[in-house]
């Protein structure tokens, strides 16, 4: 390993710092082949980017990047079953997922089928009374409705209780998810998942309104095919359009922002920025969002009002915002889905609290190489958010459980990269631990009797530590180059923003900057440090360190005693009220 950036190997964080590139000469050889600084260079090659295939990175399409849709398996049968029924006007119904991945899979295939002329019935399942994923009673009430089709988005990859219902009844469903599956498929008149053992299309890091979209694609070239459109004297539905649903599902999923998915991301926050979506736009004016969406944005502004409805309210608000056209009933659900954001955001500093004294106890106890932290009452709709929290607060996977008046415990787990957290839950279905459960890499759910909860822990323990461990080793903090305040420009900013979008997979880049001093410090929001720095030069920078304010970093940037600093993290634009300026996100720091 190289030596470390600046000599940090213990920052205030108790991390070393490394340069994300090791070679540096393949990042010169793509500055000068492209035109650009040599740091811009860096960043690119950081990023697997070579000569051959700068072009086509910075400038992502879905004509380079998307593949044949019949890639995906499963993807004709149910391309033929939606066809015959659309052909014979069979009543179509969607059972979508709470969350915000569920709610743009869902809001897009209604969004679609209205283009044709089609109603869909969409049923959001409630989180606190139903839980995650199709159940034989709501199969029931969409057959007594009159649904003979059944499209799930999100989720039902593991449903075999609720499909095995739903045939019973000749309820034909068709499967759109993204979750890890058993070798065992549920049955149905096709499972379109690019992670099922079977699948071989490459479209593992899709998220589930990813192959949506490819499932619409391969529709919408059906219906072409065999004169659909030109026999009802319609035109195609704009499926370029809806990218903006598409981009801000991918983005919340928090799956990896390469290849097709950077392509659907680029593409739909273009669209996102058009406003076509009065249900986006509405959020976006509630949540003084004035400059055009970004990743951010979508991922920490947008993404969370979704959220809310389904974590403290009702589950079906996000959805329904995402398809309605009256500007009355659009208003009215976007200042609701903002109070339950408000709402969230207070049980969920409860929780936390809780969450992060228990998880110091247990690392005071034994060094474990993931947490698992329980609690009675605790609201089922923060616990993901909160295990994010911990997560990032300790360095180590963690599933936070919250505990029924009937002895069940729902939880949900966020990772660190390397440590597969969808297939050791995967594993522990298998094993015969847990109620249910699922997830991906990163992320995963599960349903488990409070009387195994020990035992699962010990079981996730011993799964989990090898990729742990690994996963330590490799730790530290990742620098793309040094810089000074002076050369922290807004014109440099934008020439980093073509390497975007950011987001998992494709990290933001991160800097250092040498030698700078605190001109003054002052504290905002809820512990947050806010400062001016200078470096060795004329050059100042406008700087903030989130939450930093009871540690180490956020006590050195208060000092005030002119002491210089090494300091690592993120630039932004800083578009308030129409500036164009530029902030530092500190994200760590040590003496110089």
């Amino acid at each position: 390993m190289t030596a470390p950036v600046l000599g940090i190997s213990q920052s205030f964080k108790g991390q070393s710092w490394f340069y994300r590139l090791e070679n540096d000469q393949l990042g010169l050889q793509l500055a000068q082949r492209l035109g650009l600084p040599e740091v811009m260079g860096r960043v690119l090659a950081a990023r697997d980017v070579r000569p051959e295939t700068a072009e086509a990175y910075l400038d992502p399409s879905l004509k380079r990047s998307m593949q044949n849709p019949s890639s995906l398996k499963g993807l004709d049968a149910s391309v033929d079953r939606i066809y015959q029924a659309l052909l014979t006007e069979e009543p179509i119904a969607v059972f979508g997922d709470y969350d915000v991945d569920g709610a743009t899979s869902s809001a897009l295939l209604k969004r679609y089928f209205a283009a044709l002329g089609v109603d869909l019935r969409v049923y959001i399942p409630d989180r606190q009374r139903e839980g995650y994923g199709p159940n034989p009673q709501a199969m029931a009430l969409l057959h007594e409705e009159g649904a003979r089709v059944v499209i799930t988005v999100d989720c039902g990859a593991m449903a075999f209780e609720a499909l095995e219902a739903a045939q019973s009844l000749g309820l034909d469903v068709i499967v759109s998810d993204h979750h890890q599956m058993t070798h065992d498929i549920p049955p149905a008149v096709a499972v379109i998942n690019p992670n099922r053992p079977d699948d071989t299309s490459g479209l593992g890091q899709l998220a589930a309104v990813g192959v949506t979209f490819f499932l619409l694609a391969g529709l919408n070239r059906k219906l072409r095919e065999e004169g659909f459109f030109d026999a009802r004297g319609m035109g195609e539905p704009d499926l370029m359009s809806l990218l903006d649903l598409v981009a801000l599902g991918t983005i919340c999923d928090v799956v990896p922002l390469t290849g097709i998915n950077r392509a659907l991301v680029t593409q739909g926050l273009k669209v996102m920025k058009t406003r076509s979506n009065p249900g986006i736009a509405a959020l976006c004016d509630v949540a003084r969002v004035s400059e055009a969406p970004g990743t951010y944005h979508a991922g920490f502004v947008i993404g969370p009002r979704i959220n809310a409805g389904g974590r403290v309210g009702r589950s079906d608000l996000g959805t329904r915002l995402l398809t309605a056209s009256d500007p009355s009933e659009i208003q009215g659900l976007a200042f609701e889905l903002d109070h339950l954001n408000t709402e969230r955001r207070a049980i969920e500093a409860d929780v936390q609290a809780s969450a992060m004294g228990q998880a110091e106890q247990m690392l005071a106890a034994a060094d474990v190489p993931m947490l698992v932290v329980t609690g009675n009452g605790w609201h089922p709709g923060v616990i993901g958010i909160v295990a994010s929290r911990v997560k990032d607060q300790f360095g180590k996977p963690t599933f936070v459980l919250a505990v029924d008046e009937a002895g069940l415990a729902k939880g949900s787990g966020r990772s660190l990269p390397g440590v597969d957290l969808g297939a050791a839950v995967t594993d522990a279905v298998e094993a015969g631990l847990l109620v249910n459960g699922g997830g991906h890499k990163m992320a995963a759910g599960l349903t488990v009797e409070a009387t195994k909860i020990d035992e699962l822990r010990a079981f996730l323990c011993r799964a989990l530590e090898p990729q742990v461990n690994r996963a330590n080793a490799a730790r530290g903090l990742k620098l793309d180059a040094v810089l000074s305040p002076s050369g922290a420009t807004r014109e440099f900013v934008d020439l980093l923003s073509k390497a975007g979008p950011f987001g998992a997979g494709n990290p933001e880049p991160r800097f250092a900057l040498s030698g700078a001093q605190v001109l003054r410090a002052d504290i905002v929001g809820e512990n947050h440090v806010r400062c001016i720095l200078k470096g060795p030069g004329q050059g100042r920078l406008k700087a903030i360190a989130f939450r930093a304010l009871d540690d180490p970093l956020g006590a050195a940037l208060m000092a005030g005693d002119g002491r210089k600093l090494h300091l690592a993290g993120r630039l932004q634009g800083d578009n308030w009220q129409g500036r164009r300026d530029i902030q530092f996100v500190i994200e760590d720091g040590a003496w110089a």
